[in-house]
């Protein structure tokens, strides 16, 4: 059987941390950026709050 090969758009979008919390940047920070007041809100990275949302996603990135 072969390998099961990582989700290349969920490895892009989420990163694990070593402590196994999960990373992922907010969204909607690049759709109409004209009217949005503080585009720094954007960039930081924040953490996931489903546990299980965050199950799948470690599942899909290793």
């Amino acid at each position: 059987m072969p390998k099961m090969k990582s989700h290349k758009g969920a490895q892009k979008r989420f990163r694990v941390t070593k402590n196994g919390k999960l990373l992922r940047l907010k969204q909607g920070g690049n759709h109409l950026r004209r009217k949005k007041r503080k585009v720094s809100e954007y960039r930081h990275k924040i953490t996931s709050k489903n546990s299980g949302q965050a199950k799948l996603v470690k599942k899909l990135v290793s």
